[in-house]
């Protein structure tokens, strides 16, 4: 999960009031349903102490929610009065939820939005691809390669003719392949897609595939069904599974990157930084040390972690974070205050630009369910 999103949370002081609401609207009385629930929270948020302003604010946004076309649920964060992020969620909350504390609680946004890496899909044919870019929330036409598409004039003896006539076609065909190829590589760095789904006919499909570049070709992956005018459920699916394929492949190997790094039980590196032998940091006070060192390239969160409620000690800066409060003063903070330890690893993580796997339950995974894959070791 990349956490770029969540910036805007960080650019300002708190204290926040983060809002997770179930927004289905399944049911015939679900218009007073969703009145029950929007009073709920708006109990929560009082009786947790948040200012009237902010409470108005979240409610406000809540009531404009639309009957038609609401997704499962809705995070909503917010603080000075306003709502600064309203973020819809793929899956419901079990349980609605809002709190008032001193950083926003985006800790369990891993578990309830679509965290399946962004695709380009390239609707192959002869002539050319039509380019369409699939996110969590977007599903948008990106672009259109336009090959040539050989008109016959048919003035040859027979058999010269159907000689002529397949030689021309393939070297269009070629050709066409060719320039497919150039134009996905051309939007591929500007896309934000991990992954390139090929549709269209086998030969086709395979013909575009081997003229992409290394890299480009590294994460293709060729699908059967549907051409440049399909509209195929079967398809999506099919693109559905691709994306999860990946996304469970980047979680092993992230794990098998953390489980090298951190080597044998009580086998420790040499250093300011209990980070384990290797590139890797697990528990509470490794992590924390390797994001205030801005180490963390990954961090790894354990559904229903142990670890992910104790308290740390914050700045107002993300890199200013320990487990003991003397250390936060240490680092120049005059009044640090608590603050869960999966909300501040992830805010950290997120303005240091580090990426978020969440390790589902019976998957192996760090010790008390927080860890990292470092960058770099001391």
């Amino acid at each position: 999960m990349e956490l770029g999103f969540l910036k805007p949370l960080f650019d300002r002081p708190g204290p926040w009031a983060s809002v997770y609401i179930d927004t289905t609207r399944a049911t015939e009385d679900a218009p007073a349903q969703q009145r029950l629930r929007e009073r709920a929270i708006a109990g929560q948020l009082i009786d947790t102490g948040a200012d009237a302003y902010t409470t108005r604010a979240v409610m406000k946004r809540l009531a404009d929610e639309p009957v038609a076309g609401s997704p499962p649920g809705r995070a909503l964060f917010a603080a000075g009065a306003e709502v600064v992020l309203d973020i819809p969620l793929a899956r419901s909350p079990i349980v609605g939820e809002a709190t008032w504390s001193t950083l926003p609680h985006i800790a369990p946004l891993p578990g309830l939005v679509d965290d399946l890496p962004p695709c380009l899909v390239a609707y192959v044919d002869r002539t050319g691809a039509d380019l369409e870019f699939r996110d969590a929330y977007r599903r948008e036409p990106v672009g259109r390669a336009e090959g040539r598409e050989w008109r016959n004039h048919r003035s040859l003896p027979e058999d010269r003719y159907e000689w002529h006539y397949r030689n021309k076609t393939e070297n269009i065909w070629n050709e066409n392949a060719e320039f497919i190829a150039a134009e996905i590589a051309r939007r591929w760095p500007e896309s934000g897609a991990e992954v390139l789904v090929l549709v269209g006919d086998p030969r086709e499909r395979r013909a575009v595939h081997n003229e992409l570049p290394e890299q480009v070709q590294a994460v293709a992956v060729e699908v059967e069904r549907g051409n440049r005018s399909s509209a195929d459920g079967q398809l999506d699916r099919r693109i559905a599974e691709v994306r999860e394929k990946q996304a469970r492949t980047r979680l092993e190997g992230a794990l098998e990157r953390f489980r090298i790094g951190r080597g044998r039980p009580g086998e420790h590196r040499a250093g300011p930084v209990d980070t384990g032998p290797g590139e890797a940091a697990e528990g509470v006070p490794a992590v924390v040390n390797a994001a205030r060192s801005h180490q963390v390239a990954t961090l790894l969160l354990a559904q229903a972690a142990s670890d992910a409620g104790r308290d740390v000690w914050i700045g107002p800066e993300p890199d200013q974070i320990a487990v003991q409060r003397s250390e936060t003063q240490a680092m120049g903070v005059a009044k640090p205050e608590r603050a869960r330890a999966d909300d501040a690893l992830m805010r950290s993580a997120a303005v240091a630009d580090a990426e978020l796997l969440l390790v589902p339950e019976g998957m192996p995974g760090p010790a008390g369910g927080l860890g990292a894959v470092l960058r770099w070791t001391f």
